[in-house]
């Protein structure tokens, strides 16, 4: 990260560093104690294994879920009531990425959150150890290999696209360039009909100012040459349905990318007589799920045309308002579908005229609390209760289309948990299957746990916590 610009980046970005990133070829020494350093304490990291190789740490510490391919050994593993993601990786990388993942997170843009990095690890025999990245678990989300495990629509791979385009848009707005685009490097959430991407790897990643148009052309065309292959890898497993053509897919990232940043980014010129274009305007932004802050106007020359260019600040419009309406903070396109469900119980009792908080308190009570709770205890952990309450209601119009007349809700719910939500989940030969896929993709082996590491004397690395007000730092 290019440390000089700091102070020309967004304030909450700028005041977001934890962790004083070493250069990587700086000779600097190894911590000679453990060393967690962290934006929040759990006590509970303590009696973690530190001092054995992430690989070997015993199977009651870990959760049993889907990881997606990687460079590095990765575990998903329980911390007290959290489940924590832990990367093994350099002590430069990982100070590196925790850095940068900490202003993303300020910066309210889709990433997994930070929560340590541990240094200052050693064997039994004293042998350093690589340091490990602790990030949060996502629950609910998925690694994209794993979306293609299950009997998913056969326009998947189109979604998912489309998530990944919505993402780096909002990613290239807020000054980041990613440097290694790929679906490996994403984790998708279901958003209603849709999906939600979040970045999860962060190592070639840089936040400057802006980004020059060849910076963001770069990532679009490595995500587009990096998918393509991903793709292909799919069908050559027989997990990506025959008719899918990879370079077609390839190709619309590279559309939906242009598409939506022009609607987010073009100037448009309006007459004086056309004022009513610059509120379409921002309503099809509010649409695509983004705010707008402010408008810049100014008129050309002779006062003929008026050109007006949005300031578009941050995506989720619709999970804004159904959060304040109700509390739930869900995916934009999940929000959408509730708010819409919302207006039709409205509508249904005859209170269009009484106030929204109210009538969203009783649809609270009266239909989305009740639908939630019937989800089977073995399914909660796999899937959202807004994306259950979606699904269902999807569910129930096809059954009244199949029966010709309204359904209860009450039935909808049985026949979605007996007939449809078992084959939307997996089960544990799925999993185990992604987990030896993952394995096999790391390039990590035993002496990269020593590389470079021995020999080192002190334990300064250049980071004081006493002037971090964000860190908590726990030594032994």
């Amino acid at each position: 990260m290019n440390l000089s610009g700091l102070s020309q980046l967004d304030p909450r970005a700028a005041k977001a560093t934890s962790v004083k990133a070493e250069d990587d070829t700086a000779d600097t020494p190894e911590p000679q104690a453990l060393k967690i350093t962290a934006a929040s304490s759990n006590p509970k990291m303590f009696t973690l294994p530190w001092e054995q190789p992430l690989a070997t740490w015993p199977a009651e510490l870990l959760a049993n879920l889907p990881r997606g391919i990687s460079r590095h050994v990765v575990r998903f593993v329980h911390v007290g009531d959290e489940v924590y993601a832990m990367k093994e990786i350099t002590r430069q990388m990982a100070e590196r990425e925790y850095e940068i993942l900490r202003r993303l997170q300020k910066l309210e843009l889709p990433a997994v959150r930070p929560i340590a990095v541990v240094t200052g690890r050693h064997n039994r025999e004293g042998e350093p150890l690589e340091a490990i990245l602790v990030t949060k678990h996502l629950k609910f989300s998925l690694p994209y290999r794993a979306l293609f495990a299950r009997n998913l629509q056969h326009d998947t791979a189109e979604r998912l696209i489309d998530a990944l385009a919505v993402l780096l848009v909002r990613l290239h707005l807020a000054g980041f360039y990613w440097g290694d685009v790929s679906l490996s490097n994403i984790l998708f959430l279901r958003d209603a009909d849709a999906f939600s991407a979040f970045l999860v790897d962060a190592e070639t990643g840089d936040l400057q100012v802006n980004l020059t148009n060849g910076q963001r052309e770069y990532d679009i065309d490595l995500a587009r040459t990096n998918i393509i292959g991903e793709l292909m890898d799919l069908s050559s497993g027989k997990l990506l349905p025959d008719d899918v053509d990879e370079i077609e897919v390839g190709n619309r990232l590279v559309d939906r990318y242009h598409s939506l940043w022009s609607a987010l980014t073009d100037t448009d010129k309006f007459g004086p007589d056309e004022m009513w274009k610059i509120e379409k305007r921002v309503n099809k932004l509010n649409e695509l799920g983004f705010d707008v802050d402010e408008l810049e106007m100014k008129t050309e020359e002779g006062g003929k045309r008026v050109l007006v260019r949005p300031r578009v600040v941050d995506a989720g419009y619709a999970n804004r308002k159904l959060l304040r309406l109700t509390g739930l903070d869900v995916q934009e396109n999940q929000a959408r579908r509730l708010l819409n469900d919302l207006d039709a119980y409205r509508a249904s009792t005859w209170r269009d005229g009484e106030d929204l908080e109210i009538v969203a308190t009783d649809w609270m009570r009266e239909v989305f609390e009740p639908t939630v709770r019937s989800i089977p205890a073995k399914y909660r952990s796999q899937i959202e209760p807004a994306q259950f309450f979606h699904e269902v209601l999807d569910h129930r119009w096809f059954l009244a289309e199949k029966a010709g007349h309204d359904v209860p809700m009450s039935e909808a719910v049985t026949s979605y948990i007996e007939n449809v939500l078992p084959k939307q989940v997996l089960n544990k030969k799925d999993i185990d299957t992604l987990l030896e896929e993952a394995d096999a993709g790391v390039i990590d082996d035993e002496s990269t746990y020593y590389e470079n590491n021995s020999g080192a004397d002190g334990d300064d690395d250049g980071y004081n916590p006493d002037f971090d007000p964000d860190a908590a730092v726990w030594s032994h």
